[in-house]
């Protein structure tokens, strides 16, 4: 069964949620980078994180790119989100690790440390839009809602979990976005204040088996919510051995011919999937010619 992504309304307009599970799509991160369960813990979140608001992309080749650069052990964290549901994204140091918080959590906040997050959403018209924001907490949830308000002036729950299990695999993760629409009333806003003070975290909703559906349901309890559609989602990674001639083109005739003379040959490695792509010295010497025609 594929990871599913359901998006909803309250029928007066005021809320509009999203919620996911994307436990196979963080198993895949985590397969292809081989990540430790603080490194996965972060990936999924912003994974999960990007999937939830590229759901605004409305244009086909549109894409939501989410950045963090702290200065803790996890260094930065990049994930790349699509308007057809396909997420993929990569962590510096995916063998970092940090001992459980207190709590006996694992210190996301921590393997992240102070620093920035970038959003960019390239709608595909002349420029991207941009906007940044200190880091908070590193806890990635705080940091997004945080970002909204400052960048976009939306007031944002934003609860994101990521469960690992003993043998490092991932044993639930998934989000809820809830946003508040311009025109809501004190009342429906304290009504959402009560429903969220004692909500159960993203993981423990899971567990109780609950699907994207029944995510927002228990969220938003106490309103008339209309759920709109169902998305399938999932770690996609469009890499091909096309796009990585065009990288290596776009350094220009000298830096082949250094690579030639220094190497003989080339290997590429894509950091979404680790998918490696060779290339012989005589590939390399076709594509100074295809540099020095450009």
């Amino acid at each position: 069964m594929s990871d599913i992504l359901t998006k909803a309304m309250t029928k007066d307009g005021f809320f509009k949620i999203a919620a996911a599970v994307t436990t196979d799509t963080v198993n895949a991160a985590h397969t292809y980078h081989q990540t430790m369960p603080v490194a996965s813990a972060a990936l999924g979140r912003l994974l999960t994180a990007g999937l939830l608001m590229a759901d605004n992309l409305k244009e086909k080749d549109a894409s939501l790119t989410l950045q963090m650069r702290g200065d803790g052990p996890l260094g930065t964290l990049v994930i790349v989100a699509d308007s057809q549901g396909g997420v993929k994204g990569y962590v510096a140091n995916p063998a970092a690790d940090l001992p459980l918080k207190e709590n006996g959590k694992l210190d996301v906040g921590g393997g992240i440390g102070r620093g920035t997050l970038g959003v960019i959403r390239d709608l595909k018209l002349k420029e991207p839009y941009i906007g940044q924001v200190p880091i908070q907490t590193g806890e990635i949830g705080d940091d997004l809602a945080y970002y909204f308000m400052q960048s976009e002036q939306i007031p944002s729950v934003v609860a994101l979990g990521v469960l690992v299990d003993r043998d490092y695999t991932i044993k639930s993760a998934g989000g809820l976005l809830i946003q508040v629409m311009p025109g809501c009333d004190e009342k429906s806003l304290s009504m959402l204040e009560n429903s969220i003070q004692g909500m159960m975290s993203v993981t423990e909703m899971l567990n109780h088996g609950m699907n994207a559906k029944d995510m927002i349901e228990y969220a938003m309890l106490g309103f008339d919510v209309e759920f709109l559609e169902d998305i399938e989602i999932g770690y996609r990674c469009n890499c091909s051995r096309d796009r990585m001639e065009r990288a290596i083109v776009s350094l220009g005739k000298q830096e082949i011919q250094d690579m030639i003379a220094e190497q003989g040959d080339a290997e590429i490695v894509c950091q979404f999937c680790n998918q490696a792509y060779r290339f012989t010295g005589e590939e390399l010497s076709m594509l100074v010619e295809k540099a020095t025609r450009k």
